[in-house]
């Protein structure tokens, strides 16, 4: 069993940041394999929308970028389950995430279909208001549904609830863990 954790934030030591390293320590505790991919430290540019608008990503399933995309989409093809963390930014995802998520869509929708039926937890990560939150959760799932990937669970996690959410992460990322290996679904 292996879950990849693909998270967005330039802040290492804020509210997402402790929001995945609560998760992660779930993981751990179920002794599963994972493996993280920080967006912010990858090379992934922005779609170019080619080929009028749909190019080798619909027609082969690959884009032509050159950066890393492709590993990270190899990493998330191998997994058994995925994790997306994000900080929100004006009610949506990270640059960096939005920009890998536009392309994964390309690639999957138009072509692929290797992430169809993953199941998923999705969890937003809102300083400030946290008014944010949960419109940024909606976005993701929506981005996912796209792809046929499920999600198990949309978690907020904003200054007002860190102190009860955090430790709750911890819970869920075992929990996902049982939830994977039951092999427990929820159809849309």
């Amino acid at each position: 069993m292996k879950v990849v954790i693909v998270w967005s934030s330039p802040n290492e030591n804020g509210l997402t940041a402790s929001a995945k390293e609560s998760f992660l320590s779930g993981l751990k505790k179920a002794g599963t394999e994972y493996e993280e991919v920080h967006l912010n430290k990858f090379k992934t540019e922005h779609c170019l929308a080619c080929g009028n608008g749909w190019g080798t990503c619909r027609s082969e399933g690959r884009c032509i970028i050159k950066d890393d995309f492709e590993s990270i989409y190899r990493k998330l093809m191998e997994a058994d389950g995925i994790v997306f963390i994000s900080a929100v930014y004006w009610h949506d995802v990270t640059e960096h995430m939005k920009a890998f998520i536009d392309r994964l869509r390309r690639c999957e929708t138009g072509h692929n279909g290797f992430l169809a039926q993953k199941r998923c937890i999705l969890i937003a990560c809102a300083g400030g208001t946290g008014l944010g939150a949960v419109e940024c959760l909606y976005n993701m799932e929506e981005a996912l549904k796209h792809m046929g990937m499920r999600a198990y669970d949309r978690i907020p996690v904003i200054r007002y609830n860190r102190d009860y959410m955090l430790p709750a992460l911890e819970q869920a990322g075992e929990v996902y863990v049982e939830r994977l290996k039951d092999g427990f679904d929820m159809r849309y």
